[in-house]
């Protein structure tokens, strides 16, 4: 399938409504970036595409996409249902602005947006996301991405959702993200203590053998 549409494009035919719908959801996530560069957006209002699948580069690429195609819609209720299949791919500014449109995602949506994106939303904006599904949130807070995206938030503003959230930063505190090193417990100390008890006298003895040899 990947051969047949690479050779399609090649021969310069155009990724329109047609071929995407040839194409269709079982074979979309196969589409690389130059093949979902050829994509005409408007093509994209006449088919029905779920790229959830698909690698995070596709999903920012159908994204775009589908921005472009659904543009002339973006102040329309209908709006958010258009672009809903291809909110995987899209970026915090897009999805901070969406946070004012009173669209009720679903949490399931929510979870499964941009991992970055959803990282720089505040908690107000996640309330403005989820609307009447906001209290779903609570049945996250111990998994990845929620738990990851409230260790970064304030626990005060946390607090202003009323879903009992806990595990933001405290007043006074910062986040510092340190590197992980190797654990020097992982031998006993009395071993690593003797290990650089001995090592000046090892190197003596290589030095020794050397000068001898």
């Amino acid at each position: 399938a990947s051969a047949a549409i690479s050779r399609y494009v090649e021969l310069g035919n155009a990724l329109n409504a047609t071929a995407l719908d040839a194409i269709g959801t079982r074979y979309v996530c196969l589409l690389n970036a130059t093949e979902l560069g050829a994509i005409h957006p408007p093509s994209l209002k006449l088919v029905s595409l779920d790229p959830s699948a698909c690698s995070q580069e596709t999903k920012n690429l159908l994204y775009q996409k589908a921005k472009e195609a659904f543009s002339d819609q973006h102040h329309l209720p209908a709006y958010y249902e258009l672009i809903l299949p291809y909110l995987g791919g899209a970026p915090a500014a897009d999805l901070k602005a969406l946070s004012k449109d009173d669209v009720n995602m679903n949490i399931s949506t929510f979870v499964s947006l941009r991992r970055d994106s959803l990282l720089l939303l505040t908690p107000r904006e996640v309330q403005g996301l989820l609307g009447m599904n906001l209290p779903e949130l609570a049945q996250w807070q111990h998994r990845s991405p929620v738990r990851d995206w409230m260790v970064l938030q304030k626990q005060s503003e946390l607090d202003q959702l009323h879903l009992g959230l806990t595990g933001g930063t405290q007043e006074g505190y910062i986040v510092i993200v340190t590197p992980k090193f190797p654990a020097l417990n992982s031998a006993p100390l009395g071993t690593v203590a003797t290990a650089f008890h001995l090592l000046p006298a090892l190197l003596l003895t290589l030095l020794v053998v050397s000068v001898l040899s």
